[in-house]
């Protein structure tokens, strides 16, 4: 598995509307995850040894951001028939094991993916309340181990574009798994 890098934030991109299932048994759009304040598009995995170092911490942050008026979503995009870990059944599972507070998204045919130029898992998109991206940046300095009292990144940055509209100038990538991409037909 290659470990790839996010490229740096395009402050003003338009986030790009989906709708999507959830784990939930019910469809998402942007306009239902979008929050009063901000809006954070993750996309994720259930495999992903960096996705799986910070889930944890991942949910806590993103639950603090939502009772600052940041509203979420996780998005899956990997090619699940070649890797079966991340199918929807193992989403569910998933997402009940480590108590997500926002929808989890299966983004079978990887538009979505496309759209927003997602390469890797982790890889996080941070709105202000216009859905302007702000935030292309990691969650902290963990990478495959989790890091420990590292600066809550991710978490700054959306309370900053929460208060202010803004996110910050200086951003560090994130890095993880490359999105796993299904064959050309």
């Amino acid at each position: 598995m290659a470990a790839l890098e996010t490229p740096v934030c395009d402050f003003g991109w338009q986030a790009a509307d989906f709708d999507l299932p959830g784990v939930d048994g019910k469809r998402y759009t942007l306009a239902d995850v979008r929050g009063e304040r901000g809006t954070l598009i993750m996309f994720i995995c259930n495999h992903c040894p960096y996705v799986r170092a910070i889930v944890d911490r991942l949910v806590a942050d993103v639950t603090a951001l939502q009772a600052l008026g940041i509203g979420a979503a996780a998005i899956m995009s990997n090619d699940t028939e070649s890797y079966p870990a991340d199918s929807f059944e193992n989403m569910q599972a998933f997402a009940r094991e480590h108590g997500f507070t926002f929808p989890y998204l299966l983004d079978e045919t990887q538009a979505v993916a496309k759209a927003y130029g997602a390469v890797c898992t982790p890889d996080f998109f941070g709105f202000n309340a216009d859905l302007r991206l702000q935030y292309r940046g990691r969650l902290d300095a963990s990478k495959k181990e989790a890091a420990p009292n590292a600066e809550r990144e991710l978490f700054n940055a959306m309370k900053r574009v929460a208060e202010t509209g803004q996110g910050p100038a200086e951003q560090i990538p994130s890095m993880g798994c490359s999105i796993k991409w299904k064959a050309a037909a």
